[in-house]
C-alpha cells in the first residue's frame, strides 16, 4: 500500500492551549547557577498544530484552529504563516504561553518546562465548541491533542462529540490527566481515544507490561463505551489499537532517539492522515508508528521527515494480537 497520495477527507486539528517552544542547550544543568545557554530555536507548538506540522510534512492537508492571544500569540500566527499552514484563528482569553525545553549537553538529557497558559471561562468555551463544529466537514475528521487551558471543564470533549454529531465528523482526542479519566469514563463514545502506557497504567490501576496486556485494556474502554476505537503508545515498542478491526501492534523502528518531542503528535497525524485516506485502522497504525519512530530522530522539535517515514513504513510489521 502506498502512504503519499492526495485524496483525503478534511481534518481540522483544534490547539486550545498553543504555546511557543523555545529550545536550547547548555553544557551541564545544575541547580543555583546562571547557566548560559546556546540560541534558542523557536517553533510554533501545541498538539494540534503540531499534528498538522506533521501531516503537512508527510504531503497531506490539513487547517489549523488555534486559540492565539497577546504579542505571543501574534509571534505564532506568524510563524504559521510562514510554514504555509492554513490557519483559522480564535482569541484566546490572555496571552499565549511559553515552554522551554533545555537539554544538557554533558548526559544528553533534555529539561522541560511547560507554562499553563491563559485562564478560559463558560463563555469563551463555549464560544470554541460553536467555533470547531462550524469549522468540521461533513465525513472529515476533528483532532482534540494536546492540554486543554485552565478553567476548560474535563468534559468538554463529551461536549464536542455531541455538537460534532450532526457534522458527520469524527473526532479523535488525545489529552491526559483529568480530561483523559472522564473520557475513559464516560459512555458517549469518542471515535479514536489514545493515549500513552503511563496513562493507561494509571488509569488501569496495574502494570500493562505486554502488548496483549495494553491491548486488553483498550478493548475494555471500547467495550465500556468510551470510545470505538483506543490506541495505547508504548514507547519503544510501538502501539496498540483496539477497535471494530479487532486489537493490532504495529512495531516502533529502531532508532537513536535524539528527542521525544512532538513523537506523540507525529504520530496522531500520521493516523489521522491515513484514515482520512480511507486506510484500514491496522495500516492507519503502521503509519503513525512511522511518523512517530521518525520524529525522535530529530533534534528539538523538529518533527518527522518525510524520507524517514517512507523507510519506516515501508519496513513495517503489524501483527493482529
Amino acid at each position: 500500500m502506498r502512504w503519499k497520495g492526495s485524496g483525503q477527507a478534511p481534518i481540522l486539528t483544534v490547539t486550545l492551549n498553543p504555546a511557543l517552544d523555545l529550545s536550547t542547550t547548555a553544557d551541564e544543568v545544575r541547580p543555583e547557577l546562571k547557566l548560559r545557554c546556546d540560541k534558542p530555536a523557536a517553533d510554533p507548538g501545541g498538539g494540534g498544530i503540531n499534528v498538522s506540522r506533521a501531516i503537512g510534512h508527510m504531503g497531506g492537508q490539513s487547517t489549523a484552529m488555534v486559540a492565539l492571544g497577546g504579542a505571543t500569540g501574534t509571534r505564532i500566527a506568524e510563524m504559521l504563516k510562514s510554514d504555509g499552514l492554513s490557519v483559522i484563528r480564535l482569541t484566546a482569553p490572555g496571552e499565549t504561553r511559553q515552554s522551554l525545553a533545555v537539554t544538557d549537553r554533558a548526559t544528553g538529557q533534555q529539561y522541560r518546562f511547560v507554562m499553563p497558559g491563559p485562564e478560559w471561562h463558560k463563555t469563551h468555551v463555549a464560544d470554541m465548541t460553536q467555533a470547531i463544529a462550524e469549522g468540521a466537514s461533513p465525513g472529515g475528521w476533528v483532532v482534540v491533542s494536546g492540554s486543554n487551558p485552565p478553567g476548560v471543564p474535563a468534559g468538554f470533549e463529551q461536549m464536542l462529540t455531541v455538537r460534532l454529531k450532526n457534522s458527520g465528523a469524527q473526532l479523535l482526542v488525545d489529552t491526559s490527566g483529568e480530561a483523559l479519566r472522564v473520557l475513559a469514563g464516560s459512555s458517549t463514545p469518542v471515535d479514536v481515544l489514545r493515549m500513552d502506557s503511563h496513562e493507561a497504567e494509571e488509569l488501569a490501576g496495574r502494570a500493562l507490561p505486554r502488548r496483549e496486556d495494553s491491548a486488553g485494556f483498550a478493548a475494555g474502554l471500547v467495550r465500556d463505551g468510551a470510545a470505538r476505537s483506543v490506541i495505547v503508545a508504548r514507547g519503544a515498542d510501538g502501539s496498540v489499537i483496539a477497535g471494530p478491526d479487532g486489537a493490532w501492534h504495529a512495531a516502533a523502528a529502531k532508532v537513536r532517539v535524539v528527542s521525544a518531542v512532538g513523537a506523540g503528535d507525529s504520530f496522531v497525524a500520521g493516523f489521522v492522515l491515513a484514515m482520512a485516506r480511507g486506510w484500514p485502522a491496522p495500516e492507519a497504525l503502521a503509519l503513525g508508528a512511522a511518523a512517530a519512530s521518525a520524529a525522535v530522530m530529530t533534534p528539538a522539535t523538529d518533527l518527522c521527515r518525510a524520507e524517514d517515514v517512507t523507510r519506516f513504513y515501508a519496513e513495517r510489521a503489524v501483527t493482529r494480537l
